[in-house]
């Protein structure tokens, strides 16, 4: 099992980032990726503090040497495609090659709203998302230029310079739609990621995935897949007791089929039944502040028990 951290840069300050960022590039994950928000999520009010994404994958990939990291994910509608696809590069030359890009369809309508963006319906998000994925991939790939033309965006003879590092840059599509989502990612995607499902969802989520790949004439086993699920362990059954405190006060108590609980023995368990559904790369999701005390039993007692 492939292992990674998911930071949601909010409420905290640089230093706090920075410090879990080296943890995990010197503690064995292979994985490290941010978000893509302007506001706090789960939304309050609007008024906590939150670094933008493309400026803090910058700093993600400055700061580590070994991890890959990216963006679970990229809003497609915060940003021109072509624009994403030079800042992606960019960064990937700044991590010599360590970047992989993620993008979605959004779900924030506050932050659309207030910030100017218009929130489309769901199938017009959808719709921008396919479009600006084939913008995204034609410029990080092996084509010298990309022309694209569709309803949404439209790029003439647009041109990636320099090139990745690797000379491609995997794609990952976000979300867990099954009639729109997990078609995109069947037929664009390197990598598919969801966040805070069950076991159970994963598994037939990750079984329609394959019915899309048998559609769109891929082999399944070309495109990885990765679960984000939160962290709310505890280092022992004090702070386990604790964290799931924290993690009711912040989400009201409901979602908590996706997230880990309980002590490092209890979360060894239900990573196990993650493994079981096929899960081989999983990332914990940390919402600031950080129980660097469990992070650290997560390094020295769950990891070890799927090496």
């Amino acid at each position: 099992m492939k292992f990674g951290i998911h930071t949601g840069q909010q409420n905290c300050a640089y230093e706090e980032l920075r410090k879990v960022w080296k943890l995990a590039d010197n503690s064995g994950f292979y994985w490290a990726s941010v978000w893509d928000h302007f506001y706090e999520a789960p939304p309050v009010d609007g008024t906590s503090p939150a670094f933008e994404a493309v400026a803090s994958l910058a700093a993600l990939a400055a700061e580590t040497t070994r991890v890959r990291v990216g963006c679970l994910v990229f809003c497609m509608m915060y940003r021109n495609p072509a624009a994403l696809a030079k800042a992606a590069v960019t960064i990937d030359h700044i991590s010599n090659g360590r970047v992989e890009i993620g993008l979605g369809a959004g779900w924030h309508n506050v932050e659309f709203e207030e910030l100017g963006y218009v929130f489309h319906a769901p199938k017009t998000r959808l719709d921008m998302l396919e479009e600006g994925v084939q913008i995204i991939k034609g410029m990080l790939g092996d084509e010298e230029s990309t022309t694209f033309s569709g309803e949404h965006y439209h790029v003439q003879n647009a041109r990636c310079y320099p090139r990745p590092v690797t000379g491609k840059l995997p794609v990952w599509i976000g979300g867990t739609g099954e009639k729109r989502s997990l078609r995109i990612a069947a037929r664009y995607g390197d990598g598919w990621n969801c966040a805070y499902i069950s076991p159970e969802s994963f598994e037939r989520k990750s079984a329609v995935l394959d019915q899309w790949c048998e559609r769109e004439g891929r082999d399944p086993a070309q495109i990885e897949r990765s679960i984000n699920l939160g962290f709310y362990m505890g280092a022992d059954e004090k702070s386990a007791q604790r964290n799931r405190e924290i993690f009711a006060s912040s989400w009201g108590g409901g979602r908590d089929s996706g997230m880990l609980f309980g002590t490092p023995k209890e979360v060894v368990e239900r990573l196990g039944q993650y493994a079981d559904a096929g899960a081989k790369h999983i990332n914990i999701a940390f919402r600031p502040p950080i129980d660097f005390e469990a992070f650290q039993a997560y390094i020295d007692e769950v990891m070890p028990a799927f090496s």
